[in-house]
């Protein structure tokens, strides 16, 4: 499917004349950078929007921003370490009533180390996915209540060049690499989408998005040589984006697109870039756009779903 909007369209284009109030939405990671300015436009087209975030304080400038508006949603914040399935849990058992846009925006980004969360999983996998599959599940039933609520998983075209290795995921005898995991993850989130049109018969689609490049905390593990080989830091340590980069509002707004729009009413399992539906590429071609073949196909998201329900359970 196509839609109207440019690459360069920002969240609040993508959603003008949208009226969202008493819509109730979750952002996770929305304290900043896209994530921040995803909250900025559900709440300005008038939903009420929970901050899920490992620091709640961190919120506290956007939602005195957004309080001070006339007819914006009510933003609130609510602890949420999403690596953490006591947190996850903890999250779903205090919502009550029911829920209509589920943004997993959350993520982390190439650690240069091996790190485990508490459960034991590879981090990015942990963050990057499993919470995020834990926290949609844990869900279920309020979204289920709301008949036409939608999930948005952010994912990024590093999924094209790493399928998700079923027979190591959490690295414990393959060496570690720092792009291999953050990839997987990524793929992983694709695969989610897919994997949730279980969901479609309650009225719940799923959708993931590459928000393209935007320099956020996101890229708070890299090293500076790692920056300059991007070629968005000088030799004096200023970071700069590159032309083709985008800002936040403009990464935000694939999320939003798919948070929102009427547009997009009913449609599940696919993958958006530059606010249109993104073609199947093979992914091991190099490719710099489209969704790789691995990442849609029924069958591995079936597999990972199984995978992740028995991960989270034990």
């Amino acid at each position: 499917m196509t839609t109207p909007f440019a690459p360069s369209a920002t969240a609040l284009e993508v959603i003008n004349g949208v009226d969202l109030a008493g819509h109730r939405a979750v952002v996770t990671g929305g304290t900043s950078g896209i994530g921040a300015e995803t909250v900025r436009a559900l709440a300005l087209a008038g939903a009420e929007v929970t901050v899920a975030t490992r620091r709640p304080e961190t919120a506290g400038s956007l939602v005195r921003e957004l309080a001070d508006i006339p007819g914006a949603g009510n933003v609130r914040t609510q602890a949420l370490e999403l690596s953490d399935l006591s947190s996850v849990r903890d999250f779903a058992k205090e919502w009550q009533g029911p829920l209509d846009i589920l943004v997993a925006n959350a993520g982390i980004m190439a650690l240069p180390q091996r790190v485990t969360s508490a459960e034991g999983w590879e981090m990015q996998l942990a963050t990057n996915y499993l919470g995020h599959f834990a926290l949609a599940s844990t869900l279920l039933p309020a979204m289920q209540a709301s008949g036409s609520a939608r999930i948005v998983i952010v994912s990024s075209g590093a999924h094209r060049a790493f399928p998700f290795d079923f027979d190591d995921p959490q690295f414990q005898r393959r060496p570690y690499d720092p792009w291999a995991a953050y990839g997987q993850s990524k793929t992983a989130d694709v695969l989610l989408a897919v994997g949730a049109r279980r969901w479609r018969t309650d009225g719940i689609t799923a959708n993931a998005v590459n928000p393209g490049y935007v320099l956020t905390n996101l890229q708070r593990h890299l090293d500076d040589d790692t920056m300059r080989s991007f070629g968005v830091m000088d030799d004096d340590g200023n970071v700069k984006p590159l032309p083709y980069y985008k800002t936040p509002p403009q990464g935000a707004a694939g999320s939003v697109l798919l948070a929102a729009s009427p547009l997009v009413a009913g449609v599940t399992g696919r993958y958006f870039e530059n606010n249109q539906e993104a073609e199947i590429v093979a992914g091991d071609q190099g490719e710099a756009s489209g969704v790789a073949a691995h990442a849609v196909d029924p069958t591995s998201a079936d597999r990972l779903w199984d995978y992740a329900t028995e991960t989270i359970s034990r």
